[in-house]
Formats: structure tokens, C-alpha cells, sequence
């Protein structure tokens, strides 16, 4: 029976709407044999491959899961307008008022 069920991946440990989700993990072997898992580093889109639905211009007091919260309905998806204008700190992203801000659809390519 175990065989019928190899076939089936097993739940991502990551939900839907996490940045992480579908990477997978991974096992680190220790030189004593300790197997200790890992997430991967994830690899970012292009951002020209994020097809853009909207932008925003920085104003004074913006924050970045406050944008996130009004562009995609959810305070937690800042990660996708870091992906869209390629910042790894989401302070940057509201830093300076007048930058334009792109909002994006999440990557589709996989």
C-alpha cells in the first residue's frame, strides 16, 4: 500500500500566501550524522516578469505592509512589492517620498 501513496508529495510547510512557499526543504547532515532540515534560499523573480497592476507613489509615513494591506488585501504580502522593485529591506521601499512603487501579480513562471 505504501507504495500507492509514494507518488504523493507531502503538504508544503509553508502556507499559499508565504514567500517560501514551494521551495521545499532540505536536510543538512552534520559531520556526526545529525540530519538537521533547512528551507532553501529562495531565489527572487526578475521583477520584469511581475506583471504590474497597479503602482504607487511614496509618500511620508507609508509603510510597507500598510501598502500591502491596501493594493492586496493583506498586510503580510509586503514581500511581493519588495520582489516587484527589488529591495531586501521593506523600509527602503517607502524610504524616499516620490519613489513610484510598482504592484505586481505574484510570479506565475514558477
Amino acid at each position: 500500500m505504501a507504495g500507492l501513496l509514494d507518488g504523493i508529495p507531502a503538504p508544503d510547510p509553508y502556507p499559499r500566501t508565504s514567500r517560501y512557499h514551494g521551495i521545499g526543504q532540505e536536510v543538512h547532515t552534520t559531520a556526526d550524522g545529525q540530519e538537521v532540515p533547512y528551507t532553501p534560499r529562495r531565489i527572487l523573480p526578475p521583477p520584469e516578469r511581475l506583471a504590474q497592476i497597479d503602482e504607487h507613489v511614496a509618500a511620508e509615513g507609508d509603510r510597507a505592509d500598510n501598502l500591502a494591506n491596501r493594493y492586496l488585501g493583506d498586510a503580510e504580502q509586503w514581500w511581493r512589492i519588495a520582489d516587484a522593485n527589488p529591495v531586501m529591506d521593506p523600509a527602503d521601499l517607502t524610504r524616499t517620498p516620490g519613489r513610484v512603487l510598482r504592484i505586481t501579480l505574484p510570479d506565475q513562471t514558477g
